[in-house]
């Protein structure tokens, strides 16, 4: 008879599929650990303005898992954590895990008097380095545990006495170093998500070059009141609103020299986020550049609904490049449409590139050997004896379906060590 140990269950990713594995795992009665890297739960989803299909802000939702969580003392979580190494066997796998200081313990109230004190600033990770934050810092205002974290050029610069001095509950702790924590456990899903492809590779398009050529992921922190600019959508280049807004489908996706696969949920998300232009400025004119639109099942009516609006127009074609125009003010889009076979120069005052969704496993393999496909996704949901990939680390997918995959994995675990 297994033990409890080789009754419980190693969620990686804290991203909503990884969140909903563990939940529902530890709901039915197994002891759960989540992994994960960043220094909060709820992955990508906490960093959009609003998400398919209720197109409601994502705290709805993340708010419910984060009490699930808290409430639930059969789960167990490690945050700016990773998997270091994995041994053994279905039932009985070796797991190590490494823990990267916070130099900020359990004690933190988050009052924010750390941040009070120090003058050292740093690129805000959150806000895709859109603006500037504390080295002293909690991640974003619902962030979960809601505790402060101190960047480790502070933790090791003059300032860090002044810092620790000004907690009042002795929460900073400046020697906090890299350990590690051993666990045993009998099967694992893995949840490591995904990233949004570097931009910064699609020279053509000048994205680190022209201010006002932004990506998908941060068009979401721009419409979002925590972001950088209180959810006002304004060009990073003068911080002026934008009288035209030209949206780039398949910016590096379907390509065979980026990322050869379509993501599946780029032109539900322009098209969303066209409905934040139009929100905020009825008059502003929308393009949307694209090759075939993708929106399946019930969202199709949500496509027809923004393609009937009159300031908003799909232009079939793919742009080639992206310049300045003559004055060093705006951007124009050169692109052909293909319906026409015509060449086009369309002017605009931001461009957002719709970039897809490259897979953490690409980068970061499992420390055990499972199999990939070509693109660097986890080759099936079953990956090994005892091991699942859930979420984006197994396929693109849309909240919605992570948390049903998350859910699936959950199963998947439990039957894994339960018929042992």
């Amino acid at each position: 008879m297994a033990n409890n140990e080789t009754q419980s269950i190693l969620v990686v990713g804290g991203g909503m599929s990884g969140m909903t594995a563990a939940i529902e795992a530890a709901e039915a009665g197994y002891d759960v650990y989540i992994v994960e890297k960043n220094p909060y739960l709820g992955g990508r989803v906490a960093q959009l303005h609003h998400y398919f299909p209720k197109l409601c802000p994502p705290y709805c939702g993340l708010e419910i898992n984060f009490r699930r969580i808290k409430n639930n003392s059969k789960i167990r979580f490690f945050t700016l954590a990773e998997v270091d190494k994995v041994s053994g066997e279905e039932g009985n796998f070796d797991v190590t895990i490494k823990l990267n200081p916070r130099f900020v313990n359990e004690n933190c109230t988050a009052c924010g008097k750390c941040a009070e004190a120090t003058t050292m600033e740093i690129d805000n990770p959150f806000n895709y380095g859109m603006n500037k934050m504390k080295a002293a810092y909690l991640p974003h205002e619902l962030a979960f545990p809601m505790r402060y974290v101190i960047d480790p050029a502070l933790a090791k610069s003059d300032e860090a006495r002044k810092v620790k001095e000004a907690c009042s509950y002795d929460a900073v702790d400046l020697d906090m170093g890299v350990r590690t924590v051993d666990l045993k456990v009998g099967s694992i899903v893995w949840a490591s998500g995904w990233k949004p492809y570097d931009a910064n590779k699609l020279e053509t398009y000048g994205f680190g070059v022209f201010p006002d050529v932004i990506t998908n992921v941060m068009m979401e922190r721009l419409a979002s009141y925590s972001g950088p600019t209180g959810g006002a959508i304004l060009r990073p280049s003068n911080g002026e609103a934008p009288q035209t807004v030209a949206f780039v489908q398949c910016a590096g996706s379907r390509d065979e020299n980026h990322l050869p696969f379509c993501s599946g949920i780029c032109c539900l998300a322009s098209m969303k986020q066209a409905t934040y232009v139009r929100e905020q400025y009825p008059d502003a004119k929308i393009y949307i550049f694209f090759i075939d639109i993708r929106a399946t099942d019930r969202l199709e009516a949500f496509y027809r609904k923004v393609k009937e609006d009159e300031n908003i127009e799909f232009f079939k074609g793919k742009v080639a490049k992206i310049t300045q125009n003559e004055s060093g003010q705006g951007l124009v889009l050169r692109v052909e449409n293909t319906a026409t076979e015509e060449l086009n120069e369309i002017p605009a005052d931001l461009v957002v590139l719709a970039t897809g969704m490259e897979p953490n496993t690409a980068d970061a393999p499992l420390p055990i050997e499972v199999p990939y496909d070509d693109y660097g996704f986890v080759a099936s949901q079953n990956a090994g004896p005892g091991v699942y990939a859930a979420g984006c680390s197994r396929t693109p997918i849309s909240v919605s379906e992570a948390v049903q995959d998350g859910t699936a994995a959950a199963l998947k675990a439990i039957q894994s060590i339960a018929r042992r």
